[in-house]
């Protein structure tokens, strides 16, 4: 005990100099207040960490892997004294699972990793959006955060192609056909996607945009995220309350807790957790190499794709739906994301107060599992307007019926626990409190923004 008090007291001292010399408390390494000490206020550092090995794993996973669809002249998997006619790059993944030390745990951890980090940042998306944390003054760190959850999942996409399978070829190439259907972006997008419209310039296109411009663009955007967050600092816990002030003051912050040694350690206690975890299910389950591209055992492979764009992939096989559609409603989507916080003008943050955009939420959520489900139990197989409607609209209609009942309910509490405490909340969103006399005399309340 009494060395552990020793150590913290030297580090505390030692970061106190850093900090001092650096000014680092104005610009880095915001203190954050005790309650936020919660796994729920620490998804987006979820992400961080996962991008962080996502970042590492890849960089070890370079030294072996070829970008390259030649064929090779190694047995690669084949019988011995045969010559492969394998692409090289799907070679050099059968090379990394099955040759290199250690590297079929090393590849299924960074898949399982990709999976992982696409769901902690879908997590951290839908964490916000439900406690509005979009609202004045964090709108640009939300539509930052936005285009993070984006451009993740453009590195998942970019990434599914790499080992070259028939599978992940085929599903890449459906995913192209989608987005050259944009209207006007299409034709732009057309050349810099395909290259010059062979499997060699589409891999080569994709294994360029994975591992050096989507990760630069994720490192400005997760940049520019985090120096938001350290300006505005962590947002307070969603209230009904719309006169609550959206930042902590520079007193409160001398209060909290800060950076080194406690939220280091914090942050690096879940960091291992999650390695940990990551680590225990690849071994568990290592990912199989599907076959090559090319190869005529392939012939019946389905097309689908990973999991987080299955919902896409399905919408088209409903009828009538073209590719147009579901990408403008892809694009709907995005926009709606993007726009939120000037969508929602309500002061309060609390779900309860918020039904309309309560329910968008809980359709798309419903949405998505849905079409994710379906997608992976029935690939490619087309579903006609009647059964569409039979497993859409009672989700829309059983959630209607729910946020409503929840927000009468709350909305219900809320004003008796106001008014035993003397207080209403009008419905410009102002509280009133009596004054005594008039709460004496039994006359109407006066407004007030105590």
């Amino acid at each position: 005990m009494a060395f552990e008090r020793w150590f913290n007291r030297t580090l505390n001292r030692v970061w106190g100099f850093i900090e001092d010399r650096s000014g680092m408390p104005k610009w880095a390494l915001r203190p954050q207040p005790e309650f936020t000490f919660k796994p729920s206020y620490w998804t987006g550092a979820f992400v961080v960490n996962a991008f962080l090995y996502q970042v590492i794993s890849g960089i070890l996973l370079l030294l072996y892997y070829q970008p390259s669809v030649n064929p090779t002249f190694t047995p690669c998997g084949q019988p011995a004294g045969s010559l492969s006619v394998a692409p090289a790059a799907w070679c050099s993944t059968y090379y990394i699972i099955h040759s290199v030390p250690m590297g079929s745990l090393l590849l299924s951890t960074h898949l399982y990793g990709a999976y992982a980090m696409i769901f902690l940042a879908l997590v951290h998306f839908y964490r916000g959006y439900y406690l509005g944390v979009y609202k004045a003054p964090r709108e640009f760190s939300w539509m930052v955060g936005t285009l993070l959850l984006l451009t993740t999942l453009g590195m998942g996409f970019t990434g599914y192609l790499l080992p070259y399978t028939q599978l992940s070829y085929n599903a890449t190439s459906v995913g192209l056909v989608l987005a050259l259907r944009l209207p006007g972006a299409g034709t732009l997008l057309g050349p810099f996607l395909l290259g010059d419209s062979t499997g060699q310039g589409l891999l080569s296109r994709m294994f360029a945009a994975h591992v050096l411009l989507l990760p630069i663009a994720l490192g400005a955007l997760l940049y520019a995220h985090i120096a938001l967050f350290e300006s505005h600092g962590i947002a307070p816990p969603a209230t009904s309350d719309p006169l609550q002030r959206r930042r902590f003051t520079e007193v409160e912050d001398r209060k909290a807790v800060p950076f080194m040694p406690h939220i280091f350690f914090y942050i690096t206690k879940w960091a291992l957790l999650y390695i940990g975890l990551l680590i225990g299910i690849a071994a568990l389950w290592p990912w199989d190499l599907p076959t090559y591209v090319g190869n005529l055992a392939a012939a019946g492979v389905v097309t689908e794709p990973d999991w987080y764009f299955l919902w896409t992939f399905k919408l088209v096989d409903f009828v009538g739906v073209t590719p147009v559609i579901a990408i403008g409603l892809s694009n709907v989507i995005i926009l709606y994301m993007l726009l939120l916080p000037f969508l929602d003008r309500s002061k309060a943050t609390h779900p309860r107060d918020r039904p309309v955009f309560l329910f968008i939420a809980n359709s798309m959520v419903g949405f998505f599992l849905l079409m994710t489900v379906w997608g992976g139990l029935t690939p490619g197989i087309a579903i006609a307007p009647m059964i569409v409607a039979e497993r859409l609209v009672p989700i829309f209609a059983v959630n209607a019926v729910v946020v409503w009942l929840f927000y009468r309910r709350y909305q219900a509490s809320y004003q008796r626990r106001l008014a035993a405490s003397g207080q209403s909340l009008r419905l410009d969103g102002v509280y009133s409190k009596p004054s005594p006399a008039a709460a004496a005399a039994g006359r109407p309340e006066v407004a007030s923004r105590d």
